[in-house]
């Protein structure tokens, strides 16, 4: 049994992860920035988890974590730094070991906004948060080894360059290119964590889930039904279907050791971009600009 960390898990390809996860049988961590979203995530994932383990005629192992599978929610909101801070110490401090981190919390904003720290929120939640909480748990990956990191990312990355005078979009916000570069960021921090890992038992690799209908990020609703209408006029899939590839890259058995790789459709794909944008030394790069975003000490 594993115990697995899902961020951005109180709703869309999140929840479902967590619901098909916990139906397998392991412990599911789930985070998200809303208590009462929480508590009802964790409703849904402990019912599937208790389907799952009649499914699999479990000897009395419960759903609430007495016996078998752990499900538990635990706070931050990632477009505050010391937020993620709070969160990797209480995982830290509170779970025996964490087999799978799966970084899936993301938003896009119509409108640029700026986070507690400064930042810029959509590269402060997509791709900041998930730096700083993947390097504050790595220790406790390690000693879990074999472990897994998962980086969902996104087809967005595509024909994207970072700006590194302008990683923050003061000179001109742009929703889908913002979006996009933090997508890319993703794929260029999941490269340069591997090379890191190498020669280790903890793996990091990245996807795309799929253009899904769940409305990322927007809390104006005139602008979660037009995300839905473009989504529909693209031929989107479901939420089921795409939490697919981060329960793949999270548990099957085709990927143990594999690392650095982008995945669509639970197979390794191409990035679909200019070699120049995804250099080893732009992704190198990325990494020391973010450690310094994030208060990390310098790795070189």
């Amino acid at each position: 049994m594993l115990t697995v960390l899902v961020t951005g898990a109180t709703g869309g390809i999140g929840l479902q992860t967590a619901k098909v996860l916990a139906g397998m049988g392991h412990s599911v961590l789930i985070h998200g920035r809303d208590p009462r979203k929480g508590a009802a995530a964790v409703a849904a994932v402990r019912a599937a988890a208790a389907a799952g383990a009649v499914t699999a005629g479990a000897n009395g192992a419960g759903a609430d974590g007495s016996a078998g599978a752990l499900v538990r929610f635990v706070h931050a909101d990632f477009a505050s730094l010391r937020q993620v801070e709070r969160l990797a110490a209480e995982v830290n401090a509170t779970v025996p070991r964490l087999d799978v981190l799966i970084n899936n919390a993301g938003c896009a904003n119509l409108r640029r906004k700026v986070t507690t720290d400064g930042y810029e929120n959509t590269f402060a939640v997509n791709h900041l948060a998930p730096f700083l909480l993947t390097h504050l748990l790595l220790d406790k990956l390690h000693k879990s080894g074999p472990a897994r990191i998962v980086n969902v990312a996104s087809r967005a990355h595509r024909n994207q360059e970072l700006d590194f005078d302008d990683l923050m979009s003061e000179r001109e916000y742009r929703v889908m290119r913002t979006y996009g570069r933090s997508k890319l960021a993703n794929i260029l921090f999941t490269r340069a964590l591997a090379r890191r890992l190498k020669g280790s038992q903890v793996t990091a690799n990245s996807l795309h889930p799929g253009l899904i209908a769940t409305g990322i990020g927007q809390t104006n609703a005139l602008a979660r039904l037009g995300w839905k209408l473009l989504v529909y006029l693209r031929g989107g899939i479901s939420v089921v279907n795409g939490a697919k590839t981060s329960v793949y890259l999270a548990t099957s058995p085709e990927v143990a050791g594999l690392s650095s790789g982008y995945y669509v459709k639970c197979r390794l794909a191409e990035l679909q971009t200019r070699s120049e944008a995804v250099a080893e030394t732009v992704s190198e790069r990325l990494w020391t600009v973010s450690e310094r975003l994030v208060g990390l000490p310098c790795s070189f």
